[in-house]
């Protein structure tokens, strides 16, 4: 009696494998930054979209918040961003760049974060709590690129474009500071009380 073999398949690599083999490398796109400027027009960009969705979203936060100089320092900074979008239409002139906004997904993120805290409190100290948390996450990844820009333009030799970032940069940390300053001037602690009641 023939007695036949069969011949196994070799096992498919699993996810894990396929990782490891291929080190982590990313393949880059075919419009990947080659250089550093490249890099930084990126960036302005990404901020470039970010600032124009924050200009949308700074409204609505305003509107929710329920502690008055809460909504003062939201429409403050409203009026900010709006200073800081025609700011970066001035650099990407500088740059000789065309004004072009680039959907920033770390933005958008922060932003349905601010929307999702909206929907899961009720309105009052609480909410407010919410909101300024939401809001101060959106200022330090303002400043995290602000300040990565600022740089970015230093190298580069873009000495006008560097100061006018750094414009921008001093009141994204004057506006983290506010809303710290309203966060500890009554609204955790009247948003700490009502677990209490």
């Amino acid at each position: 009696m023939k007695t036949t073999t069969a011949t196994k398949k070799p096992a498919a690599k699993t996810d894990a494998a396929k990782k490891t083999t291929s080190a982590g490398k990313v393949k880059p796109k075919k419009t990947a930054a080659e250089g550093l400027r490249d890099l930084f027009v990126d960036g302005l960009k990404d901020i470039y979209w970010a600032e124009k969705a924050l200009v949308k979203a700074l409204p609505k936060m305003a509107k929710n918040a329920t502690t008055p100089n809460l909504v003062t320092a939201i429409l403050n900074h409203l009026n900010e961003t709006e200073t800081q979008v025609a700011r970066l239409e001035e650099v990407f002139s500088l740059m000789g760049e065309k004004a072009v906004a680039k959907k920033c997904d770390a933005m958008e993120g922060l932003l349905k974060e601010g929307e999702s805290i909206l929907e899961e409190t009720e309105p009052g100290a609480v909410r407010d709590a919410g909101i300024i948390a939401a809001a101060q996450k959106v200022e330090h990844y303002e400043i995290a690129t602000y300040g990565t820009l600022v740089a970015f333009a230093g190298t580069l030799g873009e000495v006008r474009v560097a100061e006018i970032l750094k414009e921008t940069l001093t009141e994204e940390k004057n506006a983290d500071s506010t809303l710290t300053d309203a966060a500890y001037n009554n609204i955790n602690f009247e948003a700490e009380q009502a677990d209490e009641e």
